[in-house]
């Protein structure tokens, strides 16, 4: 892709931007698309595996949903904060595999429990599927020896922020175990897709609109979105935990998660928003750029003070 069409692109950012092929039709063939990600896993482990017990679990619902839990060897008296995570991939890729790391980077540096679930994905498996899958995990995590029920949160990112975001209504809606928070990063949250950034982001690196619309229409597989496929549809959003808001400049997602925030904010929701300038969908291929390094640092902060835990 040209960098020069991207007159406010972070300069840190130049050198993926270049290397990128024209993903528009990245979705067309997923089976593909699954297979190519799984080959980007590492080998080894992560750092600091060591300093964690992670055991693959099985959530019980109809039907059980897989999990991978992840605590920390040398923790505190008392119980523990946990953290549901969902990762991400347009509802029909991605994986606890390829979450590996990132779970356990999380789990080891906030020093609580992370629970990472294996979620049904489309189009094989459209709404409700994942989302129930999310939910049904939420129920297991608020089960789980140690764990502090007055200290759960959720965190998401791309499809993962829509899930996570679901979730937080589900069990609002449902009466379910009470989130303290939910982290919503680069979140799908509309089907509509009828935002300034949708409309004009059609060929932005990774992600546009082409693959947004192709993620949809496998996610819904020709269903009508209700509050719990595409968040942005919720009517009311009162009641529901604080929030912490992650939008790049770049990204088509990018108005429809600023919309979120604000009406999170104006339903008495505390809620803490960021909009990264010059930043795209998927920033956080570059470690080593300076923005990506601050998304991280303040992720981390949030998460520690919403769970109550302090610097290690």
């Amino acid at each position: 892709m040209d960098p020069a069409a991207f007159p406010n692109l972070d300069p840190d950012l130049v050198d993926l931007v270049l290397s990128l092929p024209d993903m528009g039709g990245a979705l067309d063939d997923v089976p593909a698309a699954r297979a190519m990600l799984e080959g980007l896993i590492p080998d080894g482990t992560p750092y600091g595996e060591d300093e964690l017990v992670i055991t693959d679990e099985i959530a019980p619902g109809s039907p059980d949903v897989a999990v991978r839990v992840y605590r920390p060897r040398c923790a505190g008296p008392g119980p523990l904060p946990a953290l549901l995570q969902i990762h991400g991939g347009g509802f029909c890729l991605g994986s606890v595999d390829l979450e590996h790391a990132g779970a356990a980077s999380l789990a080891r540096r906030l020093g609580v429990i992370v629970v990472s679930v294996e979620y049904r994905l489309a189009p094989e498996h459209p709404h409700p599927a994942p989302v129930e899958d999310c939910y049904t995990a939420l129920q297991y995590v608020a089960t789980l020896d140690g764990v502090d029920t007055d200290r759960i949160a959720v965190h998401g990112t791309s499809a993962g922020g829509a899930l996570a975001a679901a979730v937080a209504l589900m069990t609002r809606d449902r009466g379910g175990p009470q989130l303290c928070f939910q982290s919503l990063n680069i979140p799908v949250l509309d089907d509509r897709m009828d935002t300034t950034s949708m409309r004009e982001f059609v060929e932005t690196p990774l992600w546009s609109r082409p693959q947004a619309a192709k993620s949809w229409e496998y996610y819904l597989g020709g269903g009508q979105a209700d509050q719990y496929a595409a968040p942005a549809r919720a009517t009311d959003l009162a009641g529901l935990p604080p929030a912490y808001v992650v939008t790049c400049e770049l990204d088509p997602l990018r108005d429809e998660g600023l919309t979120y925030a604000m009406r999170l904010l104006a339903a008495g929701v505390s809620t803490e928003v960021h909009n990264l300038p010059g930043t795209f969908h998927g920033s956080t291929m570059v470690p080593t750029a300076p923005v990506v390094k601050r998304m991280d640092a303040e992720l981390i902060t949030v998460l520690r003070r919403a769970l109550g835990v302090s610097a290690s």
